[in-house]
Parts: C-alpha cells; sequence; structure tokens
C-alpha cells in the first residue's frame, strides 16, 4: 500500500509530504495506482520547480516506493502561497485516486 503523510503548518499549509510503500495493485511495470500517484507527485514537483522557480528539498530512495518533498522556509510569501496552489491541486488528484482505490493508498494527515 501507498501511504501519504502530509505536514502542514498552523495555518493549515502544506509544508512537505511523503510517499513510502507500493500499491502493488497489478504486475510490476502495469500498475495504474502507483503510475497515477507518480504521475501526479512526480508533476507537481516539477510544476513547483518550473512556475514557483525553486528547488525543494528532495529525498528518493532506491527504485522508488519513497519520495519526501519539503519546501524550504525562505520562501517569499508570493512564491510560498503558489506552491501551496500546486500542492493543494495535488492533494486533490491523490485523494480522487484514494477514493476510487483505497485499498492500495492511504493519506495521512497528523
Amino acid at each position: 500500500m501507498i501511504q501519504v503523510l502530509v505536514t502542514r503548518n498552523e495555518q493549515s499549509h502544506i509544508i512537505d509530504f511523503e510517499l513510502s510503500g507500493h500499491a502493488e495493485s497489478g504486475p510490476y511495470g502495469h500498475d495504474l495506482v502507483c503510475a497515477a500517484v507518480s504521475a501526479v507527485s512526480f508533476g507537481t514537483v516539477n510544476a513547483v520547480i518550473e512556475l514557483c522557480e525553486f528547488e525543494p528539498v528532495i529525498e528518493q530512495e532506491g527504485e522508488g516506493g519513497y519520495l519526501r518533498v519539503e519546501l524550504p522556509d525562505s520562501l517569499s510569501p508570493n512564491v510560498f502561497e503558489k506552491a501551496q496552489v500546486l500542492l493543494e491541486g495535488m492533494m486533490i488528484s491523490l485523494e480522487t485516486i484514494e477514493r476510487d482505490y483505497g485499498q492500495y493508498i492511504t493519506i495521512v494527515e497528523p
């Protein structure tokens, strides 16, 4: 199962997210849930880098199955808000996947 862990600050803004695990909803290379989660998360990270013009802190491990992305503390308020719009869009997409394929993905927001 893929676990999405989202950390928000006191204002409910996303400050980091972590994806871990494997969906195992199909054979390797044909796992639609994994492909969807990867496309949404990597697409969002690429959009943040390109449109917000900063590089978030990114951690990856091995051949997949782990991604952690953290926003730096030094962002201007304008850039931070742009990143929030993109990250909230990612959350809506991931929540849609979770709604339809909840046996393969779970979202946790402590």
